[in-house]
């Protein structure tokens, strides 16, 4: 049985610079903390946080972005998961829409629940209200 969260953020930065802040790997090492990789084109290789999680990149767009994800901690015959964002302008900035399929069981769905608040789009929101204010 696989597990899927569905997520909303809501990010101070206008939707273009959201998904630079998504897809440019100089700018995750920034925010997050943790060496990167994206390669932003369907195929492209995936990588963050010093390679805790890795996979490929399935699409990839102006508001849509989307890659396999595969943690280290998980079985080596665990089967890949999906990340699927959307963007979309709101209230002056970005309301990220992001849904993660396939997640192995669930303690690692509720792992993740709070994982993608704590390490993903609060310290992407804590970099732009520091670094990317007027």
């Amino acid at each position: 049985m696989a597990y899927d969260l569905s997520l909303e953020f809501q990010l101070s930065a206008a939707p273009d610079r959201v998904m630079q802040l998504l897809t440019d790997a100089v700018l995750i090492r920034k925010w997050s903390g943790g060496e990167a990789i994206l390669e932003n084109k369907v195929g492209g290789e995936f990588m963050m946080f010093d390679g805790w999680a890795t996979g490929n990149v399935l699409k990839t767009g102006a508001s849509e972005l989307a890659y396999t994800w595969k943690t280290t901690d998980w079985a080596e015959d665990t089967a890949p998961t999906e990340v699927h964002y959307l963007l979309k302008k709101h209230d002056g900035g970005t309301k990220v829409t992001i849904t993660h399929t396939g997640l192995p069981n669930e303690d690692e769905m509720k792992s993740h629940r709070s994982g993608w608040t704590d390490y993903f789009f609060d310290p992407m929101e804590d970099y732009i209200m520091i670094f990317e204010q007027d």
